[in-house]
């Protein structure tokens, strides 16, 4: 059975997102069409269904370095601060986003809180390893080559 590990991350975030669209407890708070994700950044999103592929993005990263908290996720999804002509500077990414996404992903029953931080439940990490095995399978049949791995 394929896993996390197995597949390209961006083609499984992808996929997740498309999952997760389709899903009750997924739906984008009303100001994020124009919110920045983070104070680095110049413009929000492009983008129409950011939310979901960052929600995705969360889920799997909470799978593949969990336990992991707000702050640890804030800090992944930071970057560069321009500031002119001054150095640039590191700034952490925004935490409202990263919190709301995991409420929903708690609200779907895919993530929990322990006293580490935020893990996946064996229904999440079941919902992520089924989409990765059938991202796989795809794959294999794309290019035979894949087989052996």
């Amino acid at each position: 059975m394929a896993t996390v590990y197995d597949v390209p991350a961006d083609l499984l975030i992808q996929r997740v997102a498309e999952k997760l669209k389709e899903m009750d407890e997924f739906k984008p708070p009303e100001w994020a069409a124009f919110v920045k994700t983070g104070v680095h950044k110049e413009r929000a999103p492009e983008q129409p269904d950011w939310w979901y592929i960052r929600v995705a993005a969360i889920f799997r990263k909470v799978y593949t370095d969990g336990p992991v908290g707000i702050e640890r996720l804030r800090t992944v999804y930071g970057g560069r601060k321009r500031r002119g002509v001054e150095p640039p500077k590191f700034r952490k990414g925004s935490g409202s986003i990263i919190r709301k996404a995991l409420q929903q992903l708690e609200k779907a029953g895919f993530v929990k809180q322990s006293s580490e931080g935020r893990v996946v439940t064996p229904q999440g990490r079941s919902f992520l390893d089924k989409t990765a095995a059938e991202l796989k399978r795809e794959l294999v049949k794309e290019i035979p080559a894949l087989e052996k791995y």
